[in-house]
């Protein structure tokens, strides 16, 4: 009992740490005058990727392997299956023409690439299957390559039309205050998380890899669904959809990246399989921005978005 509690309490912590992030994060990016797509795409995505992010310095602290890959790649899937499902839902969302033809395609190549480097012992023949810390520096230095972009696109002062005019605002001091009172929160957070995932796991007799794809995932998830959800219901599709790919591309460069500079990441053959639905998911994601309404995430594609998780989680659970 005492294993569920302090899960729980974990979740409740990340949700919360990654809540106050945003806001003082928000508030330091109001005050310096910057847009909304900016905003959603770096210190949006940043801040409610923290939760995956400190999860997994733990996990590969721990070489719990599992822990660290199911958290990112089952993130990413919940992401634009449920998150942008849900998002769409609620208010369809439209997508900027820069979005669609750059920040969308480059999930999907952070998607394949990671099949790419997580097999590429079949071509180096080596014996380790997994992300080797030469990897993960490789996925840090594309990371840093797409941060310099979007410097040179927030140097342009691109402005979308401000709809977020609820965002809080306060003085630099107290965003900064509430930043670090978000990452206390987000530590504390993850290794209750961690530790006690691995527990359940163990109490359960299932795999880690499994509940790291499923508990895990959504959990450490929830940050981004209640942003793009609010923004969606505030009608501000760049924070909405600007959040779920901003978040995705650092799970996969900036986070996976940091884990397996840390530790390398042992990959089973399972995980190829979870790695597909990723790409698939991105691939899918970019193919409805030409069906329908152009640029517009429908609500009805929504719904297919929402079917598929649902699908691949009866897949999960027969899988095992």
């Amino acid at each position: 009992m005492i294993t569920y509690i302090l899960l729980i309490a974990g979740f409740v912590l990340l949700i919360k740490g990654a809540d106050f992030l945003v806001k003082g994060a928000s508030s330091i990016a109001r005050i310096f005058n910057i847009s909304d797509l900016i905003i959603g795409l770096t210190i949006v995505a940043f801040g409610t990727s923290m939760p995956e992010m400190v999860v997994n310095i733990f996990a590969s602290a721990k070489g719990s392997s599992d822990i660290a890959i199911g958290n990112v790649v089952g993130s990413n899937i919940f992401n634009i299956l449920v998150i942008l499902g849900v998002s769409s839902v609620i208010f369809p969302l439209v997508v900027t023409a820069r979005t669609v033809w750059i920040e969308i395609p480059l999930t999907l190549l952070a998607a394949l690439m990671l099949g790419l480097l997580a097999n590429d012992y079949i071509f180096t023949k080596s014996s380790f299957h997994g992300l080797s810390r030469i990897d993960g520096l490789l996925l840090l230095v594309i990371f840093a390559a797409f941060m310099y972009y979007i410097f040179l696109v927030a140097r342009k002062k691109e402005k979308s039309p401000d709809t977020s005019s609820e965002t809080q605002r306060f003085t630099l001091t107290k965003s900064i205050l509430i930043v670090f009172i978000g990452f206390v929160g987000l530590f504390i957070g993850a290794k209750l998380v961690v530790d006690n995932a691995v527990a359940l796991a163990v109490k359960l007799g299932v795999s880690q890899s499994l509940i790291a794809l499923t508990i895990v995932a959504t959990g450490t998830s929830l940050p981004e669904l209640a942003t793009s959800a609010f923004a969606a219901y505030k009608k501000n599709s760049d924070i909405a959809v600007g959040n779920i790919v901003g978040s995705n591309i650092f799970n996969i460069f900036l986070i996976l990246g940091t884990s397996a500079s840390i530790n390398p990441i042992e990959l089973s053959s399972k995980n190829n399989i979870d790695i597909g639905v990723a790409v698939l998911a991105s691939l899918i994601l970019f193919i409805v921005m030409f069906s329908g309404k152009k640029h517009i995430l429908d609500r009805w594609e929504g719904a297919i978005f929402l079917v598929m998780y649902i699908a691949y989680t009866i897949f999960l659970i027969i899988q095992g």
